[in-house]
């Protein structure tokens, strides 16, 4: 004998929360007002343009567009006040604003669906929407370079070790530090412009794949919203996501960014390094170990690296696969998105919070200046400048001074003139000029280099330049 679809055993696949059958698991799935509620103020900007240009186009009546426009109007008060009932029965945002509307104007809300499907309507709300979000983000990165340059101005002279490998290198200074972070979140912004240039582009008109029958002024609706043209292909303007990707992969690199310099401040403030010091506003205590001052709001931006490199994987695998035009997988390609933008924007916020809140500890960097030789390529400098060594030379006869300083524990300034002569007689006094931390800072006068001056001249420049 056979059961009903909707009993316990006929679901045991399911489990037992999905109580009422295949056909409320088929309205979970299906359903997206969970999350697209978010593309509302978007979706009804959308709307309007497109009502607009009905009424111009003489596609519905002047009457029918000033009650559709009314109860749009509404619609977005009682959304925007926390009063509007979100149905997840009318799966998606725009279904629930269209039954709103009805709700509201009647049988003239019907009018408003002429010449567009929700195909089209989805692709412009969420080309609207991440425009929105770029050019959230690219303030935000505005105002994280502007914290970075002025810590840079403050801190110009300050030395630093230089690190390659995570081992001493050779002297910068905090400034100069600083403001190569300047650059990298520079050229983020220039990534996210670029994002931003190639998504401007509106896909309202293209309908379900085909276009439409009715004369309709794309032209018109791009220009209302923004965009600065109509896409040139409706199978295109309906089944196109790289736009989302495009912002993705921006984000992707731009947390990356923000998590190599996060990494740096939970090094920094590490009592191994003791570079700089964050206040209790950006750390943490342990449950267990009262000494403890964790640097939580760094750890936590270092790790929102994943979630956002996550997020740009699986839309990518989402749309590798789909045939033209629009297919339902392309539901998937918000929730990534908004969770990107969100955890970018909250970790650009941990990030500036950070550094406008950090102490710089000159004494502690001085100290690491000490160990590690880090003029070491200053002396095979002087080697081929004065003596006109070869640089290979130079290097194998540095390699052999720094030998001796190590094995008579002290710094190459503090190494016997006659000691260095044993390697290279030619070696004179003036060699010291070069061996201090200071005198290193400043001969690295090229262009783009950590001499005071030349720090001084590029915050002046990065203002110019990104603020």
């Amino acid at each position: 004998m056979s059961k009903s679809r909707n009993t316990p055993q006929a679901n045991a696949m399911w489990g037992g929360r999905f109580a009422s059958g295949p056909d409320a698991i088929m309205s979970r799935i299906n359903a997206s007002i969970d999350f697209d509620q978010r593309l509302y103020a978007q979706d009804i900007a959308g709307s309007v343009a497109h009502c607009r240009m009905l009424v111009s186009e003489g596609i519905i009546s002047d009457a029918d567009g000033d009650a559709i426009l009314s109860g749009l109007d509404t619609v977005l008060q009682e959304i925007e006040s926390g009063k509007f009932e979100f149905k997840t029965a009318l799966e998606d945002i725009h279904m629930n604003v269209e039954a709103r509307l009805r709700e509201l104007i009647g049988d003239a809300a019907g009018r408003l669906h002429t010449a567009r499907s929700r195909n089209d309507q989805v692709a412009t709300d969420l080309r609207l929407w991440v425009r929105d979000a770029v050019d959230g983000i690219d303030a935000q990165l505005a105002a994280l370079q502007a914290t970075l340059i002025g810590l840079a101005e403050t801190q110009a002279d300050v030395p630093l070790p230089g690190f390659t490998h995570l081992q001493p290198a050779q002297p910068v200074t905090f400034g100069h530090h600083m403001l190569a972070y300047v650059e990298m979140y520079g050229r983020d912004r220039g990534r996210f412009a670029d994002c931003r240039k190639r998504l401007n582009e509106s896909p309202l008109g293209a309908a379900a794949l085909a276009g439409t029958s009715f004369p309709i002024d794309r032209k018109q609706t791009a220009t209302a919203l923004g965009f600065d043209r109509p896409m040139a292909n409706s199978l295109d303007a309906v089944s196109a996501r790289d736009f989302a990707l495009e912002f993705l992969a921006a984000a992707a690199v731009c947390v990356m960014h923000l998590s190599r310099q996060a990494e740096e401040l939970v090094i920094w403030c590490s009592p191994q390094f003791g570079f700089i010091r964050l206040s209790d506003a950006y750390s943490t205590g342990s449950s267990i170990m009262p000494q403890k001052r964790n640097p939580d709001a760094a750890e936590l931006a270092r790790a929102k690296a994943g979630r956002i490199f996550g997020a740009l994987q699986g839309l990518l695998v989402v749309m590798k696969g789909l045939p033209l035009a629009y297919g339902k997988d392309m539901q998937e390609d918000k929730e990534p998105v908004f969770d990107a933008a969100d955890n970018l924007s909250l970790t650009i916020a941990a990030m500036n919070g950070m550094i406008g809140d950090l102490t710089v500890v000159p004494e502690t960097m001085a100290a690491a200046l000490e160990h590690g030789y880090p003029t070491a390529t200053d002396l095979a400098d002087w080697l081929v400048r004065v003596l006109d060594m070869p640089f290979r030379d130079a290097h194998h006869a540095t390699g052999a001074i720094v030998g001796l300083a190590e094995k008579k524990g002290c710094a190459l300034a503090d190494l016997p003139l006659a000691a260095m002569q044993d390697v290279a007689p030619g070696i004179t006094e003036d060699v010291f000029s070069v061996l201090s931390v200071s005198a290193s800072i400043e001969s690295r006068s090229s262009e783009g280099g950590t001499a005071v001056e030349n720090v001084r001249a590029a915050v002046a420049a990065a203002r110019e330049r990104f603020l």
